[in-house]
């Protein structure tokens, strides 16, 4: 086998000895590839060497960079103030868990809830209990892909694909739609938040280790030319011990419980009635989650008015892939605009670079790394997802934009979960500028939609796949 960069890193384990006589075998890559003395020397002549910088390397010993770059002119007082706003509702906390995702869907379902009762009910959704069936799912949807794999080498990319993360509390408004349509919804009430829920990396690793374990086991029932029925059977003994697991950790779901509706001061309203979680989802949601709200997206790599879908990007393996319509930043704005006039909140998604957590304000100059290193950051959007340095990584609710004279965007509010501590009392507001350039994904009821762009989803997708930058789990 011919070496090379790529059969170097390959070998990379080799320590000591090994990999000194690997680097002293290709004399060529080091003289072309390396750093040479040469070069090294050339290298730090170009470093700068005035009082300036000696005086920033003595501050950045003792202080943190954000604190050296944060631009004093973006430190006052924030304008809370919004020219169209939709009704305020209780914040939740996702606390030590990935499921955002969850949390804004919700968001949307209990503030739709709300609007159609005139404010005088309102409703909050056990995101413990959906999380339950979203673990199950995700699991399943693992077991059966190495199944549907199992004659590939472990080697191939979509056999590293799931065994690489078998399970992720993250996820999309995807996983909303098709977990809602097949297990229903609880209250927080009948099922509250448990430790394991609000922090999901143990008890994720634990059920991982499981899995993977598991799907080495059915490759070796698929190699052995084992019956499908026989295969089927132990991955149903397999998914018994992860419900086990799963109900021992956030509690095992019930299957009807009783209840009484609330005014948003907890008050009752009403009489109490029995219900299967499917009955309250359809109560409460009242019309199919799927039919009523589409998915865009502002990827600007991609043709635009295009629909596209990403492969392997869904919560259960009978559910729905992420299916998006590309359109332009603009568009998207207009169609949130018309969503926020009438009342309508949306589940949106965005990347968080140059946000203060503390003040919950994000805007494109709140630290200023340009002038403290000397240096430019040039990329555009596209070329900073393409580069895996953008990500669609968290999901909020947006909720509010001021306009200006003219119509157009000047600041946007975003509901989060990150509790009542965080940010503007649990919300985040956002320039016009940073909404631009770190906003992704928004979900909308079809109806804010104009129909020019609404036609284009039932258009052939065009795939992505699944280990396109953009598309990592929300969490």
């Amino acid at each position: 086998m011919p070496m090379t960069i790529n059969t170097i890193k390959k070998y990379s384990p080799l320590r000591g000895l090994g990999a000194l006589f690997l680097l002293f075998a290709l004399p060529s890559l080091a003289q072309d590839g390396g750093i040479s003395p040469e070069m090294l020397a050339k290298i730090q002549q170009t470093r700068p060497q005035g009082n300036a910088e000696k005086a920033l390397v003595n501050a950045m010993a003792t202080m943190s960079i954000n604190d050296l770059a944060k631009n004093a002119a973006k430190q006052g007082k924030i304008d809370t103030k919004f020219s169209i706003e939709t009704p305020k509702q209780s914040i939740h906390n996702q606390k030590s868990s990935g499921r955002c995702w969850m949390f804004s869907s919700m968001n949307v379902l209990r503030s739709r809830f709300a609007l159609e009762h005139k404010d005088t009910l309102a409703v909050e959704y056990s995101q413990d209990y959906l999380f339950f069936y979203d673990q199950l799912e995700k699991a399943n949807l693992f077991l059966q892909g190495v199944i549907e794999t199992a004659t590939k080498s472990m080697d191939h990319p979509d056999v590293k694909f799931f065994f690489r993360s078998p399970l992720s509390d993250g996820g999309t408004f995807c996983g909303i739609i098709d977990l809602t349509k097949k297990y229903g919804l609880e209250p927080k009430s009948v099922r509250p938040e448990t430790y394991q829920a609000e922090n999901t990396r143990l008890m994720s690793n634990i059920i991982e280790t499981k899995l993977r374990e598991y799907g080495l086991e059915l490759r070796s029932m698929v190699a052995a030319k084992k019956k499908t029925a026989a295969i089927n059977s132990r991955k149903t003994e397999m998914l018994s011990e992860v419900y086990r697991i799963l109900s021992m950790t956030l509690g095992e779901p019930v299957k009807e419980f009783k209840y009484a509706h609330r005014d948003k001061n907890g008050n009752i309203k009403g009489e109490e009635k029995k219900y299967t979680p499917l009955e309250f989802y359809k109560e409460t949601v009242s019309e199919p989650i799927e039919d009523t709200f589409i998915m865009l997206m502002n990827d600007p790599r991609h043709p635009y008015y295009k629909v596209y879908e990403v492969e392997y990007d869904r919560h259960t393996y009978d559910g729905h892939n992420w299916r998006y319509i590309n359109l332009p930043i603009e568009d998207i704005e207009s169609i949130a605009i018309a969503s926020l006039k009438d009342g309508r909140k949306m589940y949106s998604s965005y990347d968080l670079p140059q946000m203060d957590r503390n003040r919950g304000y994000m805007d494109l100059d709140l630290w200023d790394y340009s002038t403290l290193f000397g240096l430019q950051f040039p990329m555009t959007k596209a070329e900073r997802i393409s580069t895996f340095e953008s990500v669609s990584a968290h999901a909020m609710t947006l909720t509010a934009v001021d306009l200006d004279k003219n119509g157009k965007p000047r600041k946007w509010k975003v509901e989060n979960s990150w509790g009542e501590g965080s940010g503007q009392q649990g919300y985040a507001i956002m320039t016009e500028d940073w909404f631009k350039e770190y906003m992704f994904r928004l979900v909308v009821d079809k109806k804010y939609v104009p129909e020019n762009i609404l036609k284009i989803k039932d258009e052939k997708p065009t795939m992505i796949p699944y280990d396109d930058p953009l598309f990592q789990d929300e969490e």
